[in-house]
C-alpha cells in the first residue's frame, strides 16, 4: 500500500472518530523546507500531525520501530515509514548529531521536518524548555519555523501509552517564523539559545500550557528518583 493511499485512509479513520480541530494551517506554506516545531504530550502526536498537514511531514524516530524481527516488525516497518518516520540510533554517543544532519537534509531537500523541540515527551502535561537543536537547523537551512500545538491528544493517549480513546483533539499552527538575521550564527549558543526560546514562547502561547524552564529529560529523572526513594521507604 503506498504512502499516498495509507495517508488518505488513515486520515478519513482520524476525522471520523477523533473529529480533529485545525487552526492556522494556511501559516504552513505550499512548498519548499518548513520546519514545524511544537509540544510533544503523548506517543501519537506525529501520527496525527502528519494526518492534519496535506504535504508529507517527516520526523526522527527510534530505529527500533523499525528492525523489530518478524511479521510484526514489519508491520511497524511499513506503518512508521509510510508516516514519514526517518530511523535514527538516538541512543548512540552520536545520536544527536544523526538527528541534526537528517533534519538538516531533508530541509535541503525541500520537504518539511517536524520536530519536538522539548526532545522528549511532557511527563506531566506542561511545557519544558527546549533544546537548541531546531534553532540550528533553523539558522543552518534559512527553513522557516511553523510553531504548532497538539492540544487534547493526552486525552486519547494518556501517559503516552495504551490503547487510544476516542477524544477530539486540536492542531494549532502559529505564524511562521524566520530568524535570516541570524545568519551564520548557527554556533553562537547564545543566538540559538535566544532563537529556541522565541519558538518556545509562540507554542506555550498556541497549548496554553504552563512553562517550566527546565528539560523534560531532567524533570523525568527527578520524577523517577522520587519514586525509587518512595519505594525503599515503603
Amino acid at each position: 500500500m503506498s504512502r499516498i493511499i495509507l495517508k488518505a485512509l488513515l486520515g478519513l479513520v482520524m476525522r471520523v472518530l477523533f473529529r480533529p480541530k485545525v487552526e492556522g494551517a494556511e501559516h504552513i506554506p505550499g512548498d519548499g523546507p518548513v520546519i514545524l516545531a511544537g509540544n510533544h504530550v503523548t506517543f501519537i502526536d506525529s501520527m496525527f500531525l502528519g494526518l492534519v498537514v496535506k504535504r508529507q511531514v517527516f520526523f526522527i524516530g527510534k530505529d527500533e520501530y523499525v528492525t523489530t524481527p518478524g511479521l510484526k516488525g514489519r508491520l511497524m516497518a511499513t506503518w512508521f515509514t509510510a508516516m514519514g518516520m526517518i530511523p535514527v540510533d538516538r541512543d548512540g554517543g552520536h545520536g544527536g548529531v544523526a538527528a541534526l544532519m537528517t533534519g538538516r537534509r531533508l530541509l535541503e531537500e525541500g520537504k518539511v521536518f517536524g520536530i519536538y523541540p522539548e526532545g522528549t515527551r511532557s511527563p506531566d502535561g506542561r511545557l519544558y524548555r527546549g533544546r537548541t537543536g531546531v534553532s540550528r537547523l533553523a539558522l543552518m537551512t534559512g527553513a522557516p519555523v511553523v510553531p504548532f500545538a497538539m492540544v487534547g491528544t493526552d486525552k486519547i493517549q494518556p501517559g503516552g501509552a495504551g490503547r487510544p480513546r476516542v477524544h477530539r483533539f486540536t492542531v494549532r499552527f502559529g505564524e511562521p517564523l524566520e530568524f535570516s538575521r541570524y545568519e551564520g550564527m548557527d554556533r553562537d549558543r547564545y543566538v540559538l539559545r535566544a532563537v529556541t526560546d522565541e519558538i518556545m514562547s509562540d507554542v506555550m502561547r498556541l497549548s496554553g500550557q504552563e512553562y517550566v524552564d527546565i528539560y523534560a529529560t531532567k524533570a523525568k529523572a527527578k520524577r523517577a528518583a522520587a519514586a525509587a526513594d518512595h519505594a525503599k521507604a515503603a
